[in-house]
């Protein structure tokens, strides 16, 4: 008894000193994870398909800038007069001749007041609207026009033998309509707007517009016995201008050109300095 009671204290006086052993069960199972959860590793070909998604998404984002820089640069021009009234009908060729003949009516009703008032409404632009001259045939296909008849009006701007002259530098907004008649077998006939520059000794095209129409009439049709086929052509856009610069229009085959002030005229007017 007295040994036993010994090895229990000394049992319980060596615990303090060794260490703790703990029991490893070998039955024990270890969790394997599905291998849907294990960890994937990309391939050379998943690199290439990141990479070309990328790369695509960059030039998406590139060409979408490059169309909205092009529309900003269209419509900044308009937004610069769109306040002023002369700019709220250059889509419409008659109301704008309409406009300007008004405009005319206040600068020359009545002394140099008269014609005080009516700057503000004109903003300090130059601006012509010329209409077709009974006589509009001229020099080597040049269309002729009236400066101070009807609705017709110069501002800041000088006519003179078919040519409309620059007397400020800036931007316009040039525009020309004609009508032909262009009843024959076979015809080709072009429009066009021309520039005469102290830069160039030659002529530069700005705008052009042309028809080519070839047909055999019938013997009952109405086109052979001196009938009309009515050709409208409107060209417009927005250029650059320096002084001493003169605009005018050059029809081919201008005896075909159907005489009337509404259905043929020029002009131009500044947007920006």
């Amino acid at each position: 008894m007295w040994w036993s009671g010994s090895v229990e204290t000394m049992a319980e006086a060596g615990m303090a000193n060794h260490p703790q052993v703990f029991v490893v069960d070998s039955r024990a199972t270890f969790y394997s994870p599905p291998p849907g959860v294990r960890k994937t590793r990309w391939t050379p070909a998943g690199h290439k398909v990141l990479l070309l998604v990328m790369a695509l998404t960059v030039l998406g984002l590139v060409v979408e800038g490059c169309f909205v820089y092009k529309l900003y640069m269209k419509t900044e021009v308009f937004s610069i007069c769109g306040s002023d009234p002369l700019c709220q009908n250059l889509s419409n060729p008659k109301t704008f001749a309409k406009q300007l003949g008004a405009l005319r009516g206040h600068m020359t009703s009545g002394g140099s007041n008269e014609v005080d008032r009516a700057q503000p409404l004109l903003g300090q632009k130059p601006f012509a609207h010329l209409m077709c001259s009974s006589s509009p045939i001229g020099e080597k296909n040049v269309v002729q026009w009236v400066d101070k008849v009807g609705d017709a009006v110069t501002y800041q701007m000088s006519y003179s033998n078919g040519r409309l002259l620059v007397e400020k530098e800036g931007y316009y907004y040039l525009y020309s309509k004609v009508q032909l008649n262009a009843a024959e077998t076979c015809s080709l006939t072009q429009h066009k707007v021309m520039k005469d520059t102290m830069a160039y000794d030659h002529s530069i095209e700005l705008m052009k517009s042309k028809r080519s129409r070839c047909w055999t009439p019938k013997p009952s049709s109405g086109r052979s016995s001196g009938g009309e086929d009515l050709w409208d052509s409107f060209l417009a856009g927005i250029f650059h201008l320096q002084f001493g610069d003169h605009i005018f229009v050059m029809v081919d085959n201008i005896h075909k050109l159907r005489p009337g002030q509404s259905e043929n005229f020029m002009g131009a007017f500044m947007v920006a300095p």
